[in-house]
């Protein structure tokens, strides 16, 4: 009786989720990512976390019962770098209409406002411009985002979102993407520092890439400087001027990361060294040309973020235009790079890069898959390499016990053409995928 009532008030509420309940998840294909895929076996939720996984577990009376024949069930997808949850960065995809070329770094959605340049030209790295490192995503988190919906709906669970504007744009967030309140989609934070190189709005210092690499130089010997001053009054503060305090420095010394842009090969060699000289923990992101810099990345040991928006000439190009050999290579060979990386035992993970629909989703990591990415590599880097990467792999990316009830139950194999999400478990909320909306044709 409470099984038809639950399911009476499912129907009526349409495509809300189902209240925090017990979920049994019953006969199903099991891909748990961490171990061997269950041909046939039960997923019991409780409480928001997943109680037992097997092929021998036992319903309890108070569950509700989801028939699995036929289904499989596996970890909920993690973006791994995005704006997710952000609203404001919602309002500036909307409208932004600006073109972007192969040769560009890929990168994801920006935030609504370029930065502004002092009205009078920069005396120097004191300025600190173009740094905003003490901004926090889950600061910013809401779930008022219409973008967490639709996602969702593709079968994505976590992202790791990033404040993305300025060259020191801020403190990212692991969030959820399910909750009343921003604060209940929160699951670790700091994530770490998301940097760019660009130089936008910049016509003296820092205005050119030259220009920006000694900047964040700067201002990372300026961090260091800054943290010795605070140790050593600290440690003998009588008699002696306090260090004046510093937000930005603050935010740079918090960050656990730093993201670090780099889509040619020459950008990976050089971001890979810069990295070493910070002497800070850093992933890169990017990384289409990443196939020509395999032996870069190993022998650096980090790890990297790949773009699934997928280099293409832009709709606004000069048709007379003939593009460089280069940039038609990177265009014909970028979705290789996942399966290199692979090959090569280079930790990776996907980020949407604004991909979420879940048609186009699908598509893009096809074209991986097309490209010699084996179908277990292309699950485990959007769910448990993802989590690895940013240190939440106790909580998230696998279907194991006591984990966090994230889950996405599909009618095939994830990302197969014909492949449909049918249920979404998020903090154990069962979710139903909202409806794409009609393709487009072209004529």
């Amino acid at each position: 009786m409470r099984r038809t009532v639950l399911l009476l008030c499912v129907a009526a509420c349409g495509l809300a989720a189902a209240p925090a309940a017990v979920f049994a998840i019953r006969d199903a294909r099991i891909v748990r990512v961490s171990g061997p895929a269950l041909e046939r076996g039960t997923v019991l939720i409780r409480d928001g976390l997943i109680e037992q996984v097997g092929p021998n577990v036992a319903i309890p009376p108070d569950a509700w019962v989801i028939e699995g024949k036929g289904l499989t069930v596996y970890p909920g997808l993690i973006d791994a770098l995005s704006t997710l949850g952000i609203a404001e960065a919602a309002t500036a995809a909307a409208g932004a209409r600006t073109s972007r070329t192969a040769a560009q770094p890929a990168q994801p959605t920006p935030s609504p406002t370029p930065p502004t340049p002092a009205s009078a030209p920069a005396r120097g790295p004191e300025d600190r411009p173009s740094n905003t490192s003490w901004v926090r995503a889950a600061d910013l988190v809401s779930p008022g985002d219409r973008r967490v919906e639709t996602a969702r709906s593709a079968g994505i669970t976590t992202a790791m979102t990033f404040p993305q504007r300025g060259i020191f744009a801020g403190q990212g967030a692991v969030i959820n993407l399910a909750g009343e309140k921003g604060g209940q989609m929160v699951v670790s934070a700091p994530a770490g520092l998301y940097l760019s190189v660009s130089s936008a709005g910049f016509t003296s210092f820092p205005g050119s890439l030259f220009g920006v690499m000694a900047y964040i130089r700067q201002i990372f010997l300026d961090a260091d400087h800054y943290k010795l001053a605070k140790e050593a009054y600290a440690a003998r503060p009588v008699g002696a001027r306090r260090p004046a305090y510093d937000r930005a420095l603050e935010g740079v010394l918090e960050a656990p990361r730093l993201l670090l842009p780099a889509t040619r090969a020459v950008e990976v060699d050089r971001m890979v060294k810069f990295a070493a000289e910070l002497k800070r923990p850093a992933v890169l992101y990017g990384v289409h040309e990443g196939y020509r810099a395999t032996e870069i990345l190993k022998k650096a040991g980090m790890p990297v973020l790949v773009s699934l928006k997928w280099p293409e000439r832009s709709r606004e190009a000069d048709p007379e235009e003939v593009d460089a050999l280069r940039i038609l290579e990177m265009r014909e060979r970028a979705p290789s790079t996942p399966a290199a990386l692979a090959k090569a035992g280079v930790p990776f993970a996907f980020y949407t890069d604004g991909t979420t629909s879940g048609r186009d989703l699908p598509r893009a990591v096809r074209r991986a898959l097309e490209a010699g990415l084996s179908q277990a590599d292309a699950v485990r880097a959007f769910t448990l390499s993802a989590a690895e990467i940013y240190g939440v792999a106790d909580r998230l990316g696998s279907l194991e016990a006591g984990k966090i009830a994230n889950l996405v139950v599909t009618s095939g194999e994830l990302f197969q053409e014909k492949t449909q999400v049918k249920h979404i478990f998020v903090d154990g909320m069962k979710f139903e995928p909202a409806p794409e909306p009609a393709e487009e044709v072209s004529r």
